[in-house]
């Protein structure tokens, strides 16, 4: 962990906290209006329905095969490119009676009859609608329940101007997260769901180091204003924090580039869960924290008196 030689100035880090203030409150209304206009593009886990990858001896021709699927009355499938130009995956809304095989090979017909190509079907998949709402209200219960242990956990453990930096943090992760995979209409499913319960505790852990050096520092440095203390905190743990987030990404674009479709989105998820994450460990938790007002006195352990020392204090 980096440290401050006698001498040495640390970052100053809060010079820039209005602007960083004006940057995340941008970023959040963004990710809340295209949450509020887009939503997010569920995927089968939580809407359910039938899901058929599909693979062409050459690259694939999109419309063509929408406009096949269309004509024998499959007007709402989606189709796009699952991995390579010559994978396309086909998702078409829940059919009642219908079993997935045969929906499945009735799909694939239809391909071969429009598009004239050679096709094979490689995956069907097929999940119930209630299945679907089950699986949405348990993933969300998972965020919420895990946001709440988080917000007693801090609570108990720092001042309550820390503790309200740290839950900040977490919920501007979130939604910007949130918010870039509704711009990017990206499909979200149950890997999803674990890759922003991954990026909840990575932001979380990230930002405790940071406190935990903050308390340090404010009982140890008797002189210094509470932005120096902070800037100096933030510069010790600054080498910690760049090695974690440089290993950790590297980790990650190796997944989302060699890892495969399947994974893609979990990796997109924690590539931008990461990044937004170690910026708000900075310029969210512990800006908000300064700006609510945290001082010495505040982090300061209570004196204990000692029993018996009036006496002592006698003549």
């Amino acid at each position: 962990m980096l440290t401050l030689m006698k001498g040495d100035k640390p970052f100053d880090f809060m010079r820039w906290s209005k602007l960083a203030f004006f940057f995340s409150a941008l970023m959040i209304t963004a990710s809340i209006v295209t949450l509020s206009t887009k939503w997010l593009n569920w995927g089968l886990d939580f809407t359910g329905g039938t899901l058929i990858e599909v693979g062409f001896d050459q690259p694939a021709d999109l419309p063509k095969v929408r406009e096949s699927l269309e004509a024998k009355g499959y007007g709402d499938a989606v189709v796009q490119n699952f991995g390579t130009a010559r994978d396309v995956m086909v998702r078409l809304q829940p059919r009642e009676n219908v079993k997935s095989e045969t929906l499945g090979t009735e799909v694939i017909a239809a391909i071969k009859e429009g598009t004239g190509a050679n096709v094979e079907m490689r995956r069907v998949e097929f999940v119930g609608p209630n299945v679907g709402d089950e699986l949405a209200e348990a993933g969300g219960l998972a965020i919420l329940v895990s946001l709440i242990c988080i917000l007693i956990y801090v609570s108990v453990r720092f001042e309550w101007r820390l503790a309200t930096g740290a839950v900040a943090s977490l919920a501007h992760d979130i939604i910007i997260t949130l918010g870039i995979f509704s711009l990017l209409q990206i499909e979200v499913d149950l890997t999803i769901v674990a890759a922003l319960l991954t990026v909840v505790g990575y932001s979380l852990n990230d930002t405790i180091v940071v406190y935990d050096r903050i308390r340090e520092n404010f009982r140890k440095m008797r002189k210094g204003e509470p932005p120096e203390i902070i800037n100096t905190s933030i510069t010790q743990t600054l080498s910690r924090t760049l090695i974690t987030s440089g290993t950790t990404m590297f980790v990650v674009i190796a997944l989302f580039a060699k890892g495969g479709a399947m994974i893609h989105g979990f990796a997109t998820a924690l590539l931008i869960g990461i990044t937004v994450g170690t910026y708000s460990s900075i310029y969210v938790a512990s800006a908000l924290a300064l700006k609510l007002g945290i001082n010495r006195e505040l982090l300061m352990p209570p004196q204990v008196e000692k029993e018996g020392a009036e006496f002592d204090s006698m003549p």
